[in-house]
């Protein structure tokens, strides 16, 4: 069996996750690690990969996992794709995924590639569950509550503002969908915390939300990558009512997304050009092993 060609980019939390995924799966290969540093303070744990600053310096990669943060994912994919190297990433942004899947499809077009984009669990594995529950209760409501836990997207967004050394932000459900952002900062010496408070409540990324922004003198102290979810829809199936499904996990964030990240580079190999979100492609095409097997089992 020919293995797929992985490369990573990016070895923070969910970089790091990746590359443990990728070394459980069988139909894998590692192909290299690209970091900001390259190989310099190369960690013990990658000593028998290719650590790199770009992704022209490894050879024979098929697809490429962006672990980075959100707003670094349209560039970084961009430039792999345009290199004809497929591209998996978790952009979750959920009101700027159309956009990004518009832009990237055009590149990957372009080149022969493929990109499955927001492939983490919401976006990602949560909205298969959702498109799956909207099939067959075609009218209804749907509730997303996520937590209590730590959000990596929402963290890493409060950690580039100016002044804040670290920052956690947990997500808090009230229920029917609707959260509460419970933000805690570490701020460099001499920062105004009510300057860092603003920054925090007009981000993107909390402004549609209750937010609420608390100073502490660690933020370590506090840290849990600890989340989940619980996925509630009421609906009528046909002209039936009082259809009720409710889906719940707990997880640890940065290993999910990862694992999923890891079934959508499987999936970029058996695509067409272009650019897919998860509801897009074919579950069956997250799966190692033979089609027909998997079939028998899964049916």
């Amino acid at each position: 069996m020919k293995k797929i060609k992985a490369a990573v980019v990016g070895y923070g939390n969910i970089g790091k996750s990746v590359v443990e995924a990728l070394q459980a799966a069988p139909d894998f290969e590692i192909a290299g690690i690209i970091r900001r540093n390259g190989a310099e303070n190369k960690p013990a744990e990658l000593a028998a990969y290719e650590v790199v600053k770009d992704i022209t310096e490894l050879k024979d990669v098929d697809v490429a996992i962006v672990a980075s943060p959100t707003r670094q994912v349209e560039e970084q994919a961009k430039k792999i794709l345009a290199l004809g190297i497929n591209t998996v990433d978790s952009f979750d942004i959920h009101s700027q995924i159309t956009s990004l899947r518009r832009s990237l499809g055009e590149t990957a077009k372009a080149n022969n590639s493929v990109a499955i984009i927001s492939a983490g669990w919401d976006p990602g594995s949560d909205s298969v569950v959702r498109t799956l529950l909207e099939a067959i209760a075609p009218k209804g409501i749907t509730y997303t509550n996520f937590g209590p836990g730590r959000s990596m997207g929402h963290s890493v967004a409060v950690r580039a503002i100016e002044g804040v050394k670290d920052a956690l932000s947990m997500t808090i459900p009230t229920g029917t969908g609707i959260h509460r952002r419970m933000v805690y900062v570490e701020l460099e010496e001499g920062v105004d915390f009510k300057t860092v408070e603003t920054a925090v409540k007009n981000d993107p990324y909390f402004v549609n939300d209750e937010t609420h922004v608390k100073q502490v003198p660690c933020v370590d102290d506090l840290n849990d990558v600890g989340h989940g979810v619980n996925l509630v829809r009421k609906g009528v199936s046909g002209t039936t009512h009082n259809q009720l499904f409710e889906f719940n996990m707990r997880i640890n964030n940065p290993a999910l997304t990862a694992q999923v990240m890891v079934c959508c580079a499987r999936a970029t190999m058996r695509q067409q050009p272009g650019c897919y979100t998860m509801i897009e492609v074919p579950v069956i095409d997250l799966l190692h092993g033979d089609r027909e097997e998997l079939i028998a089992h899964l049916v």
